[in-house]
């Protein structure tokens, strides 16, 4: 699930990002603290979007500083060091949630599920009951039986059945999904299922 945060930490503005104009007056010290917030703003969404903190989840976007605090200077270091509070948008995962994705690729073991940030794969054994078959030529996957199909570009609603999570290695990060229970699947399974149950109900 995503949720929007307020949280804290410790930012580094390096010596190259500093203001380098002298403050003579009261809007000079106003021009100094918006450009500080604009720099800072954009050395955390260069540190953090994308990353992973298993306390916090998966960054997807910083989006607004809330609160700078005065700066501190270490000996020997260039930089100012500036307490921050923002906000930022986090995915959180859980086991046996339900998401939403699209599929960005599809392969003869199953496919890879776009969560935003992330990837997530649907491996063929948790698709369906049907034997899967794999079209190579246009990148399809097809349930024998039934001639449902998965392809690049289709949204999908599946559930989490493995989660490992790495911090130092987000790509290294793996998300399994299934869609082997009701009401999962891609959004044309569902919109089939969907004006089938309507149509039984209403007949």
């Amino acid at each position: 699930m995503f949720y929007k945060m307020t949280l804290e930490d410790k930012v580094r503005v390096p010596p190259s990002r500093l203001w380098d104009k002298e403050i003579k007056n009261e809007q000079d010290n106003l021009d100094y603290l918006e450009h500080i917030k604009v720099v800072v703003l954009d050395v955390l969404q260069e540190q953090l979007e994308g990353s992973i903190d298993k306390a916090i989840g998966i960054y997807i976007a910083v989006t607004k500083i809330c609160e700078i605090g005065e700066g501190d200077i270490i000996p020997g270091d260039g930089g100012v060091y500036y307490s921050v509070i923002f906000e930022a948008i986090v995915l959180r995962l859980a086991h046996q949630e339900v998401i939403e994705g699209v599929v960005v690729e599809a392969t003869s073991f199953g496919a890879f599920v776009s969560l935003g940030p992330i990837d997530a794969m649907l491996h063929v054994s948790q698709i369906s009951d049907d034997y899967i078959n794999y079209d190579e030529k246009n990148g399809m996957l097809t349930c024998q039986d039934t001639q449902r199909q998965i392809k690049t570009g289709d949204g999908l609603r599946g559930r989490v059945v493995a989660l490992s999570l790495s911090e130092r290695e987000p790509r290294e990060s793996k998300i399994g999904l299934t869609m082997r229970q009701s009401g999962l699947g891609t959004t044309t399974w569902l919109d089939e299922e969907f004006e089938a149950e309507h149509a039984e109900n209403g007949a």
